[in-house]
């Protein structure tokens, strides 16, 4: 039987932070820049671009880290994209997250008002991510994207965040961190002989990189022109701070020993803090699979369909499903996204029960082709809704808006065990939707007013 063709993705134009995961150990910075003249945001993103790091070349001797480019609604508008093409762009876009937070379950303390400036405010207009392997290196970077505005007077700064790796490569509450990312078809990855698990196999290369047959068949037609499309993306970006005492002492009150506390952890992420996942250690930790990068990822909810092992409602579970909805009419892969995410802050001292006040989190970097039905499908229904596991308002109990009445339902036989009083356990800090464009694209845009200035 003959292979089905697969096109070949153009490494060289897309950009690394799409496809290529983060450095171990890694340090970094968000900046995010406000365009106040079209011309000189034209002259920014020129002298910017060569900075920018390609897919197949992300970390070459040359450079002392890499650099990834996005542009909001507002700043495509402030950079003088023509109005045809700003319409062209889908409504959640134009929009901007935080008209969307009623669609995404953003209210409460989580709400927009409640926001770090700039988020939800029409002065983000640029996103850029820089990445490194060492402070030195980060410093150098930096200076190099620093370059690229300092003397252009209507190009401003207006946030920067720097973000770490913590020990172990652990997110704040103590788990190991970016295990669960889909296998792009056609990545260089896959040319080099990777062949990924049948429990993750490959999916179309176009349901996150426009240019490419996605998993309906279907090529994106929009954006217009097919130069500024073609081989970018969209990315959410959500910034959590994590209240990781509140995690602690949820666990402590309801566990009578650290090690049933740490099973009810596991329960509620659906993987132990190693990494190893619960459908292949149901009883306890296996640090040895949580850290085998070709096993902790291949599995399949197959064998546990009524959820003893993982339960239904654990983050994991919810947020990808895998085939745990094999007899559905959903089509798993069509909501599947590709996850960048970074820590902020330092740790919480191991056994600290009490909230120290500093700041600690993640920003995660949830990249796909269709913003609608992978990201905002995934937060609106598997993150804060609970119909599609017959759970009713059961929320995730992890990132959900719980609100001090979260429930988490536990199948056990003969009696299973629903916990109550959930808290939010993480709080939205701010958030946007962003075009990450191919370099191609980025060139496109800067000679944008060529004809006119």
């Amino acid at each position: 039987m003959l292979k089905p063709y697969t096109p070949a993705l153009d490494m060289s134009d897309i950009q690394a932070t799409v496809l290529r995961p983060r450095p171990s150990p890694y340090v970094g910075e968000y900046v995010v820049l406000r365009i106040d003249d079209a011309a000189q945001g034209r002259e920014m993103l020129r002298r910017i671009i060569p900075h920018v790091a390609p897919a197949d070349e992300w970390w070459v001797p040359s450079l002392p880290g890499w650099l990834g480019i996005a542009f909001t609604y507002q700043g495509l508008k402030a950079l003088g994209l023509p109005q045809a093409s700003l319409d062209s762009f889908p409504v959640e876009f134009r929009q901007g997250m935080a008209a969307r937070a009623a669609i995404l379950h953003d209210f409460g303390g989580n709400a927009p008002s409640n926001w770090e400036y700039p988020f939800g405010n029409s002065d983000m207009h640029v996103a850029l991510a820089v990445y490194s392997d060492n402070e030195q290196h980060l410093g150098e970077i930096l200076a190099r994207a620093g370059q690229s505005h300092h003397d252009l007077a209507h190009v401003s700064v207006v946030y920067r965040m720097r973000f770490n790796e913590l020990p172990g490569g652990r997110n704040p509450f103590g788990f190991r961190d970016g295990l669960h990312n889909p296998h792009v078809e056609g990545s260089v990855a896959e040319e080099d002989g990777f062949v990924p698990a049948a429990s993750n196999a490959s999916i179309k290369a176009g349901e996150f990189v426009m240019g490419y047959p996605d998993e309906l068949g279907q090529t994106a037609l929009a954006p217009i022109p097919g130069e500024l499309r073609h081989n970018g993306t969209f990315v959410a970006f959500r910034k959590f701070h994590m209240d990781v005492a509140a995690f602690r002492k949820y666990l402590r009150a309801h566990a009578s020993s650290p090690e049933e506390e740490e099973l009810l952890a596991a329960k509620m992420v659906g993987r132990w803090r190693s990494g190893a996942p619960l459908v292949l250690a149901p009883d306890h930790d296996d640090p040895a699979l949580g850290g085998d990068a070709t096993r902790n990822n291949d599995f399949s909810y197959a064998d546990d369909m009524k959820g003893l092992k993982c339960p239904f409602s654990a983050h994991t579970r919810r947020i990808n499903p895998r085939d745990a909805l094999k007899d559905d009419v959903v089509n798993v892969n069509l909501h599947k996204f590709l996850r960048r995410g970074t820590n902020y802050g330092s740790a919480l001292p191991e056994g600290v029960l009490e909230d120290d006040g500093a700041e600690r989190g993640g920003v995660f970097l949830l990249i796909g082709a269709h913003l609608q039905r992978q990201f905002e499908f995934v937060q609106s229904q598997w993150a804060t809704d609970g119909n599609f596991i017959s759970h009713g308002a059961e929320q995730d109990p992890l990132v959900g808006n719980n609100d001090g009445e979260g429930v988490f339902t536990i199948p056990k036989i003969p009696v299973r065990r629903r916990l109550h009083g959930l808290p939010c356990f993480v709080s939205v800090r701010g958030g946007e939707y962003c075009f990450m464009p191919g370099l191609r694209a980025l060139q496109w845009l800067a000679r944008l007013g060529d004809n006119a200035d």
